[in-house]
């Protein structure tokens, strides 16, 4: 098949990207309006009559001094991944970016490679404790499952010369490569509560009981949602963006699509004891950003609010309730691992992605580009 790469307009592109699948939030136009920092293309991929047959969101770093660019596809691009045919669609993509003078190309394909149960992962636990072994991963362990598309797409990607990129400490240098989600398909909101582990249930039935209450913010209450990011920041010690940057999203993605985005608080009489962010499109609903207060933790808000996501991500007709990243780990010593217990107790699975992967164009200028983002 030959194929053509092209711009694509934003119309076409929206229809297209609706349609699939594996259409994720991170691949639709509104987010390259989210990624200020980034200048941004619509590309797609044309048989010979001329019809739309894969697109990608094509995010561009300009690197510092150089006009040459670092080339970005968050989880996409957006093709028929369970027929793989990468011999056709990569070779050209690859020839339009160079003529762009783009020195370096990464992508986060949305294709899943293996899978562990939360009753294999607490197996997996329980099998380190007993035996009192060092720190392992539950990625030691067999799967549940193994996915042949995992392992097609990655074959076809080395023998075109990409190279699978290393992670950084337990995260990946670009999405989460172990992500943990649960599943909505052919089940009822009873028996999907009835999954949780028993303190998770009990939790939220505290938590109504101790009077907090869960309600659907506006643009309004993003001030309350990011004062609680700054404290949930220091307390777990990590960055965050600035106030400007989750405005500019919450905006971009209500206008692009008044469903895609979801602002979740909850609250007592007295104040706002947690908050989150969520996101939706092609079925598949995202739990984005959660934050609380340090206050009156023990009424449990934070699981008041996953129990309401999960209940209208299932009204409105998704197939997964997506918790995104996770670490490996299964040492309990580890400070990612309270965030793995904390999303087991709801069920689910943790699906292992194949990662991101990269085409270095220029390898010295790739090289230099690491670099300096190193040292900055």
């Amino acid at each position: 098949m030959v194929l053509r790469v092209d711009k694509v307009e934003p119309s076409q592109y929206l229809s297209f990207i609706e349609n699939n699948p594996l259409g994720n939030f991170m691949q639709y136009p509104s987010w390259a309006e989210v990624k200020t920092e980034w200048e941004n293309e619509l590309l797609g991929w044309y048989s010979s009559d001329n019809e739309l047959v894969g697109c990608t969101l094509i995010l561009l770093r300009k690197m510092p001094y150089l006009k040459r660019y670092l080339a970005y596809m968050p989880r996409g691009p957006i093709l028929d991944w369970q027929k793989p045919q990468l011999a056709d669609f990569l070779p050209p993509l690859l020839a339009y970016l160079k003529k762009k003078q783009v020195f370096n190309v990464i992508m986060d394909p949305p294709v899943v490679q293996a899978m562990w149960s939360t009753g294999t992962i607490k197996h997996a636990l329980e099998h380190v404790k007993q035996n009192n072994l060092n720190a392992k991963t539950f990625s030691d362990f067999e799967p549940d499952r193994m996915f042949t598309t995992g392992t097609t797409v990655q074959n076809q990607l080395a023998t075109l010369g990409w190279q699978k990129m290393q992670p950084i400490a337990e995260f990946p240098v670009a999405q989460p490569e172990y992500v943990f989600r649960l599943s909505l398909q052919n089940q009822h909101l009873d028996d999907i509560f009835a999954g949780f582990h028993t303190n998770w249930r009990r939790n939220v039935k505290k938590s109504e009981r101790l009077g907090v209450r869960v309600r659907i913010g506006t643009e309004d209450d993003l001030q309350a949602f990011y004062d609680l990011l700054e404290v949930t920041a220091v307390r777990d010690k990590f960055k965050i963006r600035n106030y400007a940057y989750f405005a500019n999203m919450y905006r971009v993605q209500k206008a692009e699509d008044p469903h895609r985005i979801f602002l979740y608080l909850a609250e007592d009489d007295q104040e706002v004891l947690a908050a989150t962010i969520a996101v939706f499109a092609n079925n598949h609903f995202w739990y984005l950003y959660g934050a609380s207060s340090n206050e009156k933790r023990e009424k449990a808000p934070n699981h008041a609010l996953q129990w309401q996501m999960i209940q209208d991500a299932y009204r409105l007709g998704a197939h997964t309730y997506d918790f995104r990243g996770i670490s490996p780990t299964l040492d309990e010593s580890n400070h990612l691992f309270g965030l793995l217990k904390f999303k087991l107790g709801f069920g689910g699975d943790a699906c292992e992605m194949i990662g991101a992967w990269e085409y270095p164009l220029q390898p010295c200028l790739r090289w230099a580009f690491e670099q300096y983002l190193k040292h900055r």
